[in-house]
C-alpha cells in the first residue's frame, strides 16, 4: 500500500495524523489556519477528536497552532472536501484502518509495540537519572557529614558538584540572604533568623593569649539540618 500521508503512532498505540499533512495530501488551496479552523467548526472536539499544541519555529519565531487529528477524523475531514482527492485520501484511511486491526490481532506485532512503549520509558528513566544524579551526591555529602560543618565546607561540597561558589562567595551569599550579620560584632554570626531555623549553630571557644590574657573566639559552623536546607536552596537555584 503506497503511503501518500505520514501515520503516527502515540505510545498508547493510537494512530493520528497531522493536520498539515492532511492539508497537503488534500492540495487544499485554502490557506492552512483559515481552512482548519473551518474544518473544526464541523463539530470536532478538542481532547477527543484532535489534540492542539503550540509548535515554535524553526526561526525561533513566533509558536504556531498545531493539530493531531485521529484517523476517524481525518477521514471524515478527507469526505468533507468533496473532491476525487478527498475520496482518494478517505479510501487510503480506510485501508489502513483495515490493516490496522489485521495487525492489532497479531502477537507478534503486539510484542512491537511494547517493546517500543519500554524503550520510551528507559529513556525516560535515563533522563530522570540524569536530573536526579546531583541531588544523590549532595544527599550522600549530607548523610556522611558528622554534625555541624564550617561554612568553607558547605562551599566545598558544593562546588564538587556542579554549584560556582567559593567560601568568601558563599559567606558574602549568606550575608546577603540574611543567614549572616553584616556588621559590627555580629559580622558573619548567625542571626536569629538563622538561629530560629536552626539551620546555624555558633561554637564558642577560649583561647589562651601569651600575655596571659583571655580571647574568646567564635565560629560559625552549619548544623546537619542546616546543610539539606542549603542544598535544597543551591539545587533550586542551580
Amino acid at each position: 500500500m503506497e503511503e501518500i500521508i505520514k501515520i503516527d503512532t502515540s505510545q498508547s498505540g493510537e494512530q493520528f495524523v497531522n493536520a498539515r499533512d492532511l492539508h497537503k495530501a488534500l492540495e487544499v488551496k485554502t490557506q492552512f489556519n483559515k481552512w482548519i479552523e473551518r474544518m473544526i467548526e464541523y463539530g470536532f472536539v478538542d481532547g477527543t477528536d484532535f489534540w492542539s499544541f503550540l509548535s515554535k519555529t524553526s526561526s525561533g519565531g513566533r509558536p504556531s497552532v498545531e493539530y493531531n487529528l485521529t484517523i476517524s477524523t481525518a477521514k471524515e475531514i478527507a469526505m468533507l472536501q468533496r473532491n476525487e482527492k478527498g475520496k482518494q485520501v478517505r479510501n487510503y484511511f480506510i485501508q489502513v484502518e483495515e490493516r490496522y486491526k489485521e495487525l492489532a490481532s497479531d502477537p507478534s506485532y503486539q510484542m512491537a509495540l511494547g517493546l517500543k512503549a519500554s524503550q520510551l520509558l528507559l529513556e525516560q528513566k535515563d533522563q530522570i537519572i540524569a536530573e536526579m544524579k546531583p541531588k544523590a551526591l549532595f544527599a550522600d555529602a549530607v548523610d556522611a557529614s558528622d554534625g555541624s560543618i564550617l561554612v568553607g565546607q558547605l562551599a566545598k561540597t558544593l562546588r564538587q558538584n556542579g554549584v560556582n561558589i567559593g567560601q568568601n562567595r558563599l559567606f558574602k551569599w549568606l550575608r546577603e540572604h540574611e543567614y549572616l550579620g553584616s556588621r559590627g560584632e555580629q559580622y558573619n554570626l548567625p542571626t536569629q533568623k538563622s538561629m530560629e531555623l536552626r539551620v546555624m549553630e555558633t561554637k564558642t571557644r577560649t583561647v589562651n593569649n601569651p600575655d596571659g590574657s583571655i580571647r574568646t573566639t567564635h565560629t560559625t559552623k552549619i548544623t546537619g539540618k542546616g546543610q539539606i536546607y542549603f542544598i535544597n536552596k543551591f539545587l533550586q537555584v542551580a
